[in-house]
């Protein structure tokens, strides 16, 4: 037996298709049904690889006596997150302001009207750990709502919809300090000893770093950059990233980056290569050009559909048990890579007996330098370093034979937006053509495949069906993904789709009343309210992205609307941001390009002279945040790109040598034609 789930492409809902819960999927008719009925609706909320979803899965949904209960007293909806992150914003919200905190699962009653008046995150089935249980919730709920009660229920949702509608912004200006302010936060919250921000569970954010490698192009010689580097390479050597496999978990449980939440999710490879090729470019320590490659290695080789999408993430269980897949002992090791090896990976990596997982079994994670290995086995480096690489070879081999976790291969605009960007990064920072023909062919996919006749964007496809239409976030994460992809191939194509998508942006999201972006398209579902998101969390906000989309392209066309466009999204949210700038950290580094001074940055010469070459990798490998570059080709694409930056027209190859124009602070300086004059012009 199924449930109405069992129609629908998003592998979250079809988790549940076997459920005996009658579960819908939301809708105007799930709505209607609740209306009709006079039934509260059990909201749920999850995502195809959460480790506490499976957990309430297993013991609550799939329990007869529970589904008793929502069957007769409710209408019951399940929500994918991923494919929502609307309704998910909306409700998690309600479940903050209920119960004071928030997470997956999101569990929330409410109103035929979708009013929530109870919420929480997860119920066990009886009462356990202080939780209050999902069967007795359940009942109370039902005897008050068929009795005298409900009046009360009803006001509550009114109330609590009420309370989190969105207040309208102050109106004034982001305070010029506010970055410097964001900075001091940071290193407040910074761990010196394991790197990253905060104690435990520790979360990558890497825009956080990104910031703050702003902050030191402005600030040299200060702590920002030691801060970076250390956060990601004590990353890198944790249990957190993944040794044999390559890629990181998505969370730390402790503060040393030890004991990470198994699974792995599309957008921190790609904000933690984009982060780890911007601390290369600027620090030039090779060990984050090779986290950076790992990332991709994985991506590449485990989360790319053949039609050139990114899939979303990989589960932290299997077989219900998490991290199951990715732990050791001693003895397996020894057993699958033989005596010698075997103990070498062990000492490497802590591989011990007693384990520092559960179960006795270990995470891998680098306890030593591998000087420090060679001297305590009594060998050479180079002989350590290949003992270790046969070991993860077998390892990683041994590995493929286990049950893997879940894959949720569904492939989100926004996050390939993402992935693009940091591909298109790798390709002009390492001069790996590899990363560019991966980050081409999935622009290309979702420019076919993921994009309507008159040019909106979908939010998600899977199996060859997509879902509904595109929230902020896809088109602000995919817009910036097609800029980079630009400065990676210097394909004009990408430029004008980036700018035709911000315009339809503009379009669908823009708030001409109160300024910067709504979440949800205009003439979308209507729903309790209708939102703005500011707040940089696992993923920056769509409108900090918007922002820096804007002044970007501001630079390259010369359009000043979009720069003043800019500036409205981000002091829309500026009371908010100034009391607490490092939760805001893409928007400050919108702020810091806002600041200026830019570098508008156009070379040009003839075809196939290796002197633009080598142009072109001088000025992408160095260290500019607050800069544009263009290629301007000689024939008809030069006409081309005049047409979306007028102001190239006339910048043509002097003396016939390949010419580099740099202008900065709204002003141009003579062109050059010689790699050290060029050099001089970017420091």
């Amino acid at each position: 037996m199924s449930n109405a789930l069992a129609a629908e492409k998003s592998p979250y809902l079809l988790q549940h298709a076997d459920n005996p819960v009658n579960w819908l999927p939301w809708s105007p008719q799930a709505l209607q049904k609740a209306r009709d009925e006079q039934k509260p609706i059990f909201l749920s909320i999850g995502y195809a690889t959460c480790h506490w979803c499976h957990v309430m899965a297993h013991e609550s949904f799939e329990d007869h006596q529970v589904a008793a209960l929502l069957n007769e007293h409710y209408v019951p909806i399940k929500v994918d997150r991923e494919e929502r992150p609307d309704l998910d914003a909306i409700y998690m919200t309600a479940c903050q302001v209920l119960s004071g905190s928030g997470g997956w699962p999101l569990t929330a009653f409410l109103t035929p009207e979708g009013k929530p008046f109870v919420a929480g995150t997860y119920f066990p089935k009886t009462p356990r750990m202080g939780k209050p249980g999902l069967i007795h919730l359940l009942a109370e709920i039902t005897k008050r709502w068929n009795g005298p009660e409900r009046q009360k229920m009803l006001q509550a949702g009114q109330e609590v919809a009420e309370a989190i509608q969105p207040r309208p912004g102050a109106g004034a200006s982001m305070d010029p300090r506010s970055p410097a302010m964001a900075f001091r936060q940071l290193q407040q919250a910074y761990d010196p000893d394991h790197g990253g921000f905060g104690n435990a569970p520790k979360f990558p954010t890497p825009h956080n770093l990104s910031f703050l490698l702003r902050w030191h192009a402005r600030n040299p010689g200060g702590p920002a950059l030691a801060m970076v580097e250390n956060t990601l390479e004590r990353m890198y050597a944790g249990g957190i990233f993944d040794h044999l496999g390559l890629g990181f978990h998505r969370y730390s449980v402790d503060a040393r980056w030890l004991v990470p939440h198994f699974e792995k999710m599309l957008y921190d490879q790609a904000l933690l290569a984009y982060a780890c090729l911007e601390a290369y470019q600027l620090g030039g320590k090779e060990v984050l050009a090779r986290a950076a490659r790992d990332i991709f290695t994985y991506v590449l080789r485990d989360m790319t559909a053949p039609q050139g999408g990114f899939y979303s993430a990989e589960d932290a269980d299997t077989q219900g048990e998490e991290g199951l897949f990715y732990v050791w002992t001693p003895a397996e090791v020894i057993e699958i890579c033989g005596e010698a090896d075997g103990r070498v990976f062990n000492r490497y990596y802590g591989i011990v007996d007693g384990g520092n997982f559960e179960h006795g079994r270990s995470i891998p994670h680098v306890t030593r330098t591998l000087q420090a290995l060679a001297q305590s086995e009594d060998i050479g480096v180079e002989q350590a370093n290949s003992a270790l690489d046969r070991a993860r070879q077998k390892l990683f081999a041994a590995r493929q034979t286990r049950p893997r976790p879940f894959k949720d291969d569904k492939v989100l605009t926004a996050w390939n937006g993402l992935m693009i960007a940091a591909l298109s990064k790798g390709a002009a920072v390492l001069g790996d053509e590899q990363y560019l023909e991966a980050a081409s062919k999935a622009a290309d996919f979702v420019l076919e495949s993921m994009t309507t006749p008159d040019g909106e964007l979908l939010r998600r496809w899977r199996d060859g069906h997509t879902s509904g239409p595109g929230f902020l976030e896809d088109y602000a994460f995919f817009i910036w993904g097609l800029l980079e992809l630009y400065e990676a191939g210097w394909d004009i194509d990408r430029l004008e789709a980036a700018q035709r998508l911000l315009e339809k942006c503009n379009e669908l999201f823009w708030d001409d009343t109160g300024g910067a972006y709504f979440f949800t398209p205009r003439g979308g579902e209507k729903l309790i309210f209708r939102d703005k998101d500011f707040y940089d969390g696992a993923t920056p906000s769509g409108n900090s992205v918007m922002a820096l989309n804007l002044l970007k392209l501001g630079r390259i066309t010369g359009r000043t609307q979009y720069e003043e466009t800019a500036q409205r999204t981000i002091d829309v949210n500026s009371a908010t941001a100034m009391r607490q700038p490092m939760a805001f950290t893409m928007m400050m580094m919108a702020v810091d390009f806002a600041q200026g001074p830019s570098k508008e940055i156009v070379i040009t010469g003839q075809d196939g002279d290796p002197a633009i070459r080598a142009m072109l990798d001088k000025a992408r490998r160095t260290f500019i945040p607050a800069r544009v570059i263009l290629l301007r080709p000689e024939g008809p694409e030069a006409e081309r790109l005049a047409g979306l930056a007028p102001y190239t027209a006339e910048m043509t190859p002097k003396g016939g040598l390949a010419t580099a124009y740099v202008c900065q602070g709204f002003a141009c300086a003579a062109p050059v034609d010689d790699l050290e004059a060029l050099a001089a012009a970017l420091d």
